[in-house]
């Protein structure tokens, strides 16, 4: 199984499945709601592939798929203040400044989105996140598992977008006597402006994070960014995650051999995960939903949908989980309400 827990059952993914005839929003909601309470449940941790992406997602889907249960979110409170009592030694360890990240980030969406405010648990995790900080302006990383928890690259732009997000946070960090986190803010903002991106992926995830944190980019920079987005769309609409970085580059390199021995490493498919991102990011950067390029990749959304509601997308690490998918379906589902392409919901039968 790919998800387990309790009576939670949710099958492997595979790029064998067969796509569906008509786009099922419900699947997809489901495959969601159910995979992140049963990481919560069975991991017992804030992942960036799962419960952190979907807290990173959900809120802002509540126009189209309504509002998102409170149950990621308590869970996340939770894992916070458990991180609060970690000796800083400690955050600076292993995944947990990407934990801490992606509290941040999900409990800001979840301001933005749902309750409209900034909430006490969302300052304490953005000075929690702050708090692990480097004094480079980045976070401590692994350099495994990518494309999330591979580089502090891909930390920094998350925590710059979970910081910009919180509503009236950096209003009021601005206007504040904290100088703590003042500097961390401006050590954030140096990085990302002064620190050569290591691959496209990552040059998208700055053009994201530049849609949020607007003084990231200059116009030239950004225009730059969507063209270099825009060169990696594949001849079928779709754009594939394994273009815009050579095997090599992803995290230490230990996935080269892996990567390189895929049957299809000469011509790569497009997937879920990058032609979600990649409309998200056009969007973000205020590319009109009517443009070729937009329009092209909605398509591709509509007519690549799996039977089981996701949409395949081949993990970068190992052939079995594929825990892609779960970013490669939150993605695409965003990327359509965007677009206005996002058909009525009919619940699922």
């Amino acid at each position: 199984h790919q998800y387990h827990f309790e009576q939670i059952t949710i099958p492997a993914a595979s790029g064998s499945e067969p796509t569906r005839a008509e786009l099922s929003i419900p699947l997809a909601t489901a495959y969601l709601e159910n995979g992140a309470i049963a990481w919560s449940g069975e991991r017992k941790c804030v992942s960036c592939h799962t419960n952190g992406t979907y807290m990173f997602t959900r809120p802002s889907l509540s126009p189209s798929l309504g509002p998102p249960s409170d149950i990621t979110r308590t869970f996340f409170v939770a894992q916070m203040a458990d991180l609060n009592q970690e000796p800083l030694s400690r955050m600076r360890q292993g995944t947990r400044s990407a934990s801490a990240i992606y509290i941040a980030a999900g409990l800001a969406e979840w301001d933005a989105h749902i309750s409209k405010s900034l909430s006490a648990e969302t300052e304490q995790a953005l000075e929690l996140m702050f708090r692990a900080q480097e004094e480079n302006g980045t976070w401590a990383s692994l350099d495994c598992w990518p494309p999330f928890e591979s580089d502090a690259y891909h930390e920094a732009t998350v925590a710059a977008m979970a910081a910009a997000t919180a509503p009236g946070w950096l209003q009021t960090v601005s206007s504040s006597d904290n100088q703590t986190l003042k500097t961390g803010v401006e050590r954030l903002k140096n990085y990302l402006k002064t620190t050569p991106p290591l691959h496209d992926y990552s040059r998208v995830l700055l053009l994201w994070a530049n849609s949020r944190m607007r003084d990231l980019l200059t116009s030239e920079q950004q225009q730059e960014l969507i063209g270099m987005l825009s060169r990696h769309q594949r001849d079928d609409g779709g754009w594939s995650i394994r273009t815009f970085a050579a095997p090599e580059a992803w995290g230490g390199g230990n996935r080269a051999e892996k990567l390189r021995a895929e049957p299809e490493f000469a011509n790569p498919l497009s997937d879920g995960h990058m032609t979600g991102l990649a409309v998200i990011v056009l969007r973000s950067s205020g590319v009109a939903s009517d443009d070729p390029r937009i329009q092209k990749g909605i398509a591709w959304l509509k007519s690549n949908q799996r039977e089981s509601g996701r949409w395949w997308t081949r993990s970068l690490n190992t052939d079995s989980s594929h825990f892609i998918t779960y970013s490669g379906t939150a993605y695409p589902l965003l990327a359509l309400q965007m677009c206005d392409a996002m058909p009525p919901v009919v619940p699922a039968k």
